[in-house]
């Protein structure tokens, strides 16, 4: 293995930049709107008494740069919940930062703006207290004008975060683990998140509309020319729009604008085209505000019986469902991090990215629009009905609107979202409640965006169905229950359906138990790779592709999960508090197609199979079977191609054509009430075991596309 020390450095690199001086950084006002705020801050694990006020002694804390998560720092221990990653993510920590503003700060509004902090924050500017967001996933933002100490003079923001034990079922993550900004504007400025921008795709080309909202913070009314600049993906300007507007004093308008495109590139999942809106604020010819969106042209439509529509042509979601932590990272955001993870699954086959079960980072969002990976962007795990103690069934009331809104109005621009999801396994479904909740959750959606249906992961649709609450969603998700698909369309011929979660197949990577085993755990704390074992309300991937295949109206499917994660280490640690040490130190999910580490998996083969057209050939397991000689080692071989030949130590073993021979395979009662299930989407060959080779050699047409060949591994040197 080739030791990739560029990746190293990359990740050291926030190590070895030069910190701001303890007396502040100096941000000195020009013509950029948004300014990053991340470097140069204090950090102390602990409460601390009066930490919010400037005059306080923060010289002795830690120094770091954001984004940063204190609890992937350890230590790892059996006290903390298993569940959550056996890690510290709750208790408290503070984070202070100083900072000086130069240059001509006469009328000048300056907001400070988090992309999300882990979790209940509280934020201070100079003592004042601005005010907090108990929701660790949402972007937030205050208001820092009002307490600005003159140009050249220091100012003190303080950040209290307070997360709470048994508040998450995965790990959350704990700090401020995503970027933080200052937005700098005039008294005349576009909103946060103040454009709209929606596309028509056009027999002769596409009309953009832009909803734009416009505040006025001055005393006086304003004549303004509203001025729409579209470029192109290369950066050219393609058409403009101006408006005049008249703004009252000290309001917010809103105004409408439409462009044409004459030749317009389309957003597609193969050729994922971004146009910029550059939007500016003309006040008597002089531009006071300058606001860019990206967005892409594209068309989308659910249809009961050709399933997803983009640009016209029926495409299945071939998705994963993602956690937001990057395996030893941690939840800190990153974004070559990020970037690799999404390159990895859209080099399996994957054009769809479920982000469970919260709002993603703006860093995801941006990389799925730009390598065309459809999302459908879910908003939470629990309303009102907990699911552990601590979580955000304790804010739902109060926040859920705002929560909602504010997460609407944030990624409504990007072409890859397609779906808005409510929740996930939420304990209502079978509540009165439900279905008022879930009209009031679509209601809000829809008020900020129309053009996108809602959804929501059901575990016990039968339930969400009677009770009214799947009627209240334009998709209704499956989680889990493929075979219930046929039965819900019968009943409701005018719903669209999508397996929101799927299969859960837990295997640890290179990893081989003898004989098959449909679900056992090992002392070894390892589980076996054959891609079979799942958890007894889960199954193996290959009757979800039956299903998929029969129900052609089923949008597709989100596989649990892309990538392993941290917390949820099933089928260990079942239970979700403090360790009893038998399982320990089992820590992580097994869930993945992907480890943490960013290996893929055999799953990783068997889903490339199905969901890509260039020639591939995997099998397994490694050839390694010392005291097994003589005997029948199962092989399995995953491929796209019309058959394969198994080769073992030279000598052909024949061809098998491609889902011609049904393989049996152990699986739970769920799935089978005699144990066994028959698969067409696996070549299997029962091979004695002798030290060699083990060569699989996949043919089209009777030509050689691919192979891929293991040995048995010589002694140690």
């Amino acid at each position: 293995m080739k030791f990739n020390i560029g990746f190293c450095l990359a990740l050291s690199l926030p190590l070895l930049i030069p910190l701001p001086p303890a007396s502040g950084e100096e941000i000195r006002l020009g013509g950029e709107r948004r300014i990053r705020l991340t470097d140069g801050w204090r950090f102390f694990k602990g409460d601390a008494a009066g930490a919010e006020q400037p005059s306080f002694d923060d010289s002795s804390w830690r120094r770091l740069n954001l984004p940063h998560d204190w609890a992937i720092e350890g230590p790892f221990d059996p006290k903390y919940s298993p569940s959550s990653g056996g890690l510290p993510f709750f208790g408290v920590g503070w984070y202070r930062k100083t900072f000086t503003l130069s240059g001509d700060t006469r009328n000048r509004y300056v907001s400070i703006e988090f992309d999300g902090a882990m979790a209940n924050s509280t934020v201070w500017l100079n003592g004042n207290l601005l005010g907090g967001r108990p929701y660790g996933y949402i972007g937030f933002s205050f208001d820092l004008t009002p307490y600005l100490n003159p140009s050249g003079s220091p100012n003190l923001l303080a950040v209290k975060l307070a997360p709470e034990d048994r508040s998450s079922r995965w790990y959350p993550g704990a700090g401020i683990y995503r970027n933080v900004w200052l937005d700098v504007t005039g008294p005349i400025h576009v909103a946060r998140w103040g454009t709209y921008v929606t596309t028509e795709v056009l027999p002769d080309g596409a009309q953009v509309s832009v909803r734009t909202e416009i505040r006025n913070r001055a005393p006086a009314a304003a004549k303004i020319v509203l001025q729409h600049t579209l470029l192109d993906p290369a950066g050219t300007p393609v058409t403009s729009q101006r408006d005049a507007v008249d703004l009252p004093s000290s309001a917010v308008q809103q105004v409408n604008s439409r462009l044409t495109v004459a030749k317009p590139e389309i957003w597609d999942i193969g050729h994922p085209s971004l146009y910029t809106l550059v939007t500016e604020i003309l006040l008597d010819g002089i531009p006071v505000d300058r606001y860019t969106t990206p967005f892409g042209i594209r068309a989308i439509a659910f249809d009961n019986a050709k399933g997803f529509l983009l640009n016209g042509r029926a495409v299945k979601l071939q998705g994963v469902c993602l956690h937001h932590d990057l395996g030893a990272l941690g939840a800190a955001v990153n974004r070559r991090a990020t970037e690799r993870q999404l390159q990895i699954m859209k080099s399996m086959g994957a054009n769809a990215i479920r982000t469970s079960h919260n709002p993603p980072s703006p860093e995801l969002l941006e990389f799925c629009d730009r390598l065309g990976l459809l999302v459908m962007d879910e908003a939470f795990d629990v309303w009102r009905r907990p699911k552990i103690p601590n979580d955000y069934s304790k804010h739902f009331d109060q926040w859920s609107e705002r929560d909602v809104r504010d997460m609407a109005r944030r990624d409504r621009n990007h072409p890859s979202v397609i779906m808005w999801s409510i929740g996930n396994e939420i304990g209502e479904q079978g509540s009165p409640q439900g279905a008022e909740i879930a009209g009031r959750l679509s209601r809000f959606f829809h008020e900020e965006d129309p053009t996108r249906p809602t959804t929501a992961g059901f575990n016990n649709h039968w339930a969400a169905i009677k009770n009214g609450l799947a009627a209240k969603v334009g998709v209704v998700g499956f989680n889990y229950k493929p075979w219930d698909y046929a039965a819900v369309l019968k009943d409701h011929p005018g719903w669209i359906l999508v397996g929101a979660e799927t299969s859960s197949v837990v295997s640890s990577r290179g990893v081989y138990h003898l004989p098959l085993e449909k679900y056992q755990k090992h002392d070894s704390l390892q589980i076996s790779s054959y891609d079979i074992i799942s958890p007894p309300w889960a199954y193996l991937p290959d009757p979800e592709f039956e299903a998929q295949e029969k129900n052609t109206s089923v949008l597709g499917e989100f596989v649990w999960t892309g990538f392993d994660y941290l917390g949820e280490p099933t089928p260990f640690h079942m239970g979700r508090g403090q360790s009893t040490g038998t399982d320990w130190p089992a820590r992580s999910s097994y869930f993945g197609i992907v480890d943490l580490a960013g290996f893929p998996k055999d799953r990783y083969y068997l889903y490339q199979s199905l969901w890509t057209r260039a020639p591939m050939v995997h099998l397994l397991p490694h050839w390694n079977w010392q005291g097994r000689e003589g005997q029948n080692i199962p092989v399995m071989v995953y491929t796209n191609a019309d058959e394969a030949e198994l080769i073992v130590n030279g000598k052909s073993l024949g061809r098998k054509k491609r889902w011609s021979e049904p393989v049996e395979l152990p699986v739970g009662p769920n799935i089978s009430k005699d144990g066994k299930y028959k698969s067409k989407y696996r070549l299997l060959w029962q091979v004695p075991y002798q030290p060699g080779s083990i060569k699989a050699v996949a043919y089209n047409a009777g030509k050689v596309v691919a192979s891929k060949e293991i040995r048995t591994a010589g002694a140690p040197a």
